[in-house]
């Protein structure tokens, strides 16, 4: 599962735009942002961490990431939140709770999965948010990978035709963006080609993205340091999804090499990953425009120092 912002230990920051009250200006090619943490304040909290880190775009939590609370949040935060994004020109996103499994053989699970990633969808267009990051889930409980698929089916496509009801014109209505995993267990999607299925499933659905995370990538299996293979993975990620698909990126390397189907993220450069490849991932075409949000440790030092990093590399 993805990680949120973690106290442990990081590579030395960068210099960070502090106390300049803004964030700095979104450059043309690639947002690079970080996941935040909102405890305290949408807007009040999260927004000020971004801007200390230097981040361009940010991704929140709006709910218990390891629980099934649906809260209301609150309507100064959001609006502050919504109105500083739009004023700046901020790409926000939204991490659906990790619980989330719309493959699992429970009926409680996916019944709560459903209430849950409808709250996420309603609270990411109150907040101004482009996109919905989901874990792809896993079939549980034995059943095979067609069955648990078809269930996907069953249980998200309704909430992706509310989306399309609930489009009130204004230009918000979120993506929903299928976040492949690291391959642990009976995953329903951790490759690229599993992109296949899993969109075929939802009938391609015009508001259904994928959000690719480079940890999980390298960890099922796509072996990204390697010489050209950041390229053929977007080149995959592409041809399998489709163009215009590609959304959001979760940069992030790996504590563990590749194929080791651990999700296990390490700052950047600090991994088996490495630096060169996130080089690479910037000037391939299928990533121009889409915003880099880092979920890596090491607190705001390491934040600050990632974010950095990624700038230097997209320049």
């Amino acid at each position: 599962m993805s990680t949120a912002p973690s106290p442990s230990p990081g590579p030395s920051p960068a210099p960070s735009p502090r106390g300049t009250g803004r964030f700095p200006g979104p450059r043309a090619r690639n947002p690079v942002g970080s996941h935040v943490a909102v405890a305290g304040g949408l807007a009040s909290r999260g927004l000020a961490y971004a801007r200390e880190i230097g981040a361009e775009t940010v991704q929140v939590f709006v709910a218990n990431p390891r629980g099934w609370a649906t809260p209301a949040g609150d309507p100064r935060q959001d609006e502050a939140f919504r109105a500083a994004c739009e004023a700046e020109g901020i790409p926000a996103y939204v991490h659906a709770p990790y619980l989330i499994n719309f493959g699992s053989h429970t009926e409680a699970t996916v019944e709560l999965s459903v209430a849950s990633l409808r709250h996420s969808l309603r609270r990411a267009r109150r907040i101004g948010a482009l996109g919905v990051v989901v874990h792809t889930g896993s079939a549980t409980g034995g059943r095979d990978r067609a069955t648990a698929l078809a269930q996907v089916r069953e249980r998200m496509l309704p909430l992706l035709e509310e989306l399309d009801r609930d489009d009130d014109g204004s230009g918000t209505t979120p993506w929903l963006l299928l976040e492949p995993t690291a391959g642990q267990g009976a995953s329903l999607c951790a490759r690229a080609e599993d992109l296949g299925p899993y969109f075929d499933a939802l009938d391609r659905h015009p508001r259904v993205g994928v959000c690719l995370d480079t940890c999980h990538a390298f960890a099922a299996g796509h072996d990204t340091a390697a010489e050209g293979g950041m390229k053929a993975l977007l080149d995959e990620v592409t041809a399998v999804a489709g163009e215009g698909r590609l959304r959001l990126i979760h940069a992030n390397d790996s504590q563990d090499v590749a194929g080791a189907r651990r999700d296990r993220h390490a700052n950047i450069g600090a991994g088996h990953i490495g630096t060169e490849p996130f080089r690479e991932l910037f000037r391939h075409p299928a990533t121009e425009g889409v915003p880099l949000v880092i979920e890596t440790p090491g607190g705001r030092e390491g934040h600050a120092a990632d974010v950095a990093l990624l700038k230097r590399l997209r320049s």
